[in-house]
């Protein structure tokens, strides 16, 4: 099944399945029980450091991607767990940023792809 992406600040729904929020911080002015979260992995979140980084420069898409790619390779068994959670149910990464295009989840889900393609040859 294909890796949904969603913004934490939109309401939840049935069809999101499995609910990940992605993000090293919880969203600000989101009430938890509203969140309707499965999962908060801070783990798969940038580093502070990165994250920092970013906001600051947030023009130099292509080097937080390379940066953030790196960092993921260490979570890489945590992270196949979620890939595999996605070839029998629907996975939805929560994430805060306003910019859809230019965001960690984005990035994640590529990552989680390039898993299930690794687990599938075998």
């Amino acid at each position: 099944m294909p890796i949904a992406l969603k913004r934490a600040y939109e309401p939840p729904a049935a069809a999101d399945g499995y609910r990940v929020l992605v993000d090293r911080l919880w969203p600000r002015g989101l009430r938890r029980d509203a969140a309707q979260l499965d999962d908060w992995l801070k783990e798969a979140a940038p580093s502070e450091g990165l994250r920092r980084w970013f906001h600051a420069h947030p023009a130099q898409w292509g080097e937080f991607r390379r940066r953030y790619l790196t960092e993921l390779k260490s979570q890489r068994e945590t992270l196949r767990r979620l890939a595999r959670h996605a070839q029998w149910d629907r996975v939805t990464l929560v994430y805060a940023a306003s910019d859809r295009q230019h965001n960690n989840a984005v990035v994640l889900r590529q990552y989680l792809a390039l898993l299930k393609v690794e687990d599938a040859a075998g």
